[in-house]
């Protein structure tokens, strides 16, 4: 495997032969003369290997070693020293170099060590590459919807989640923003720790701050033990700031300073203690609105709000509503063991027109009920919400456009249901009715409505 090498060593014969000598493997190569000038290298180049000196003159390798390691921490660094320096050598690899090689070089030895130094390199990035492709695919498999709104947000989700960046989610309630906290944390680079979620409407203040920072013991009445907050136990990890709208102005001062300095002070302490974590707020306020009034703090807002993710309500993106109720459907038949297939056209075509007021979260809650009143294989119009039925019964519900099931207009698919169990049943129409879970007199109005009777 062939890449870009930077040679660094403040012996000008030493560092031309090198030169030349892994020029002619194919490598591409560049050169510094001590530390300084290799650190500002690699500054502006992503070499692939970095082959240097450990005793010079201005910078030596030790230094430049950590430097150039806190920019890249990927980039393998092989140090060469003489005999007598081999303590120094020690030291480099604690400090992350990939190997050391004393001089004078073993040509054989240099040439085993850096095709094993890129062979690492490229496993590294194949590896990389494939944790991202695993946790986007485990990321996000929660989330349900192909309707263009959702996908628009979905996509804007999966790249803010390969940041760094804090986050705020936006919605109504019940469309399932901390779905969305949870798949980007499951897709960022920090998904191997924890992600701790605190909902700032249901704490008072006092125990607000307690629950993001912690307490030491006596810091107040019933604080009979040291406590810490949510904030030390996400470090390195995420916080899931849920309803960061209802948080007060005081608390919000004090999350503003954990950003800034990215350190936390526990309620009875006058000591500071680091963090590092990565902020996911959401809200069903408009933010900008509560910034205006002065309820919300403008600092802050544009501190959290690096990403907006505004998540569209489900009356926007009718055209998921058969999907998501399927997997409720398959969510709550398997918790209340029941073997239900899917739903009757009709039932599926009133959950599709329905507004759904509560999103997502009521449509979850009106499956669960259908799945625990439904005796038969299909859930039908009768195991519906009265809301749902009221407004599908008058009339007053605007189908959704292009609404389809399987790429067919929900009316065709209900004609195709009835004709294809009454084929079954050989023209029985009480059987068919049974098969539909519908009555024979709700069958007979459906022949007559369609001209099948």
């Amino acid at each position: 495997m062939k890449g870009s090498i930077l040679i660094v060593d403040d012996d000008v014969g030493h560092l031309t032969m090198l030169k030349t000598t892994l020029g002619s493997l194919g490598h591409t190569i560049d050169t510094a003369a001590d530390g300084k000038d290799a650190i500002e290298a690699a500054t502006d180049t992503p070499f692939d290997l970095i082959l240097m000196d450990v005793r010079m003159s201005e910078v030596d390798g030790i230094e430049a070693l950590q430097r150039i390691k806190a920019m890249n921490p990927a980039i393998p660094v092989i140090i060469m020293t003489a005999y007598s320096s081999v303590d120094k050598a020690v030291e480099a690899m604690k400090l992350g170099a990939f190997d050391y090689l004393t001089k004078p070089l073993n040509f054989d030895e240099l040439k085993i060590v850096i095709e094993r130094a890129m062979t690492h390199l490229q496993l590294s990035e194949e590896n990389r590459i494939l944790k991202e492709k695993v946790r986007g695919i485990s990321g996000f498999s929660d989330l349900i919807g192909t309707s263009p709104a959702m996908e628009k947000v979905m996509e804007t989700a999966k790249i803010a989640a390969r940041s760094d960046a804090n986050i705020l989610i936006t919605g109504e309630s019940g469309t399932g923003k901390e779905i969305f906290a949870r798949a980007i944390h499951k897709t960022s680079e920090r998904s191997d720790r924890l992600m701790v979620v605190v909902n700032c409407a249901a704490l008072t203040e006092t125990l607000l701050e307690s629950e993001l920072f912690g307490h030491e013991k006596g810091a107040f009445t019933g604080a009979d033990k040291r406590r810490d907050g949510m904030f030390k136990k996400a470090d390195k990890g995420t916080i899931f700031l849920d309803e960061i709208g209802e948080m007060p102005l005081s608390m919000q001062v004090k999350l503003l300073r954990t950003i800034q300095e990215k350190e936390i002070q526990s309620v009875g302490s006058d000591k500071t203690v680091s963090v590092d974590v990565r902020i996911i707020a959401a809200t069903n306020r408009d933010l900008a609105q509560e910034v205006k009034q002065k309820k919300f703090r403008e600092d802050l807002f544009y501190r959290l709000n690096v990403v907006n993710l505004e998540i569209p309500p489900l009356r926007d993106r009718t055209g998921d509503v058969p999907k998501l109720a399927q997997h409720f459907l398959e969510k709550f038949a398997g918790k209340n063991r029941k073997e239900i297939k899917g739903f009757t056209p009709t039932a599926m075509d009133a959950l599709s027109r329905y507004k759904w007021p509560g999103n997502v979260r009521e449509l979850e809650n009106s499956i669960e009920r259908a799945v625990i009143l439904c005796m038969g294989q299909f859930i039908s119009e009768k195991e519906l919400l009265p809301d749902v039925l009221k407004e599908y019964n008058s009339g007053t519900a605007v189908p959704p456009a292009g609404a389809t099931i399987g790429g067919r207009p929900l009316n065709d698919v209900e004609i195709m249901a009835i004709r294809e169990t009454l084929e079954q049943t050989g023209g029985n129409k009480s059987k068919a009715a049974k098969i539909l879970n519908i009555t024979r007199t709700t069958l007979n109005n459906k022949l007559k409505k369609y001209g099948l009777a």
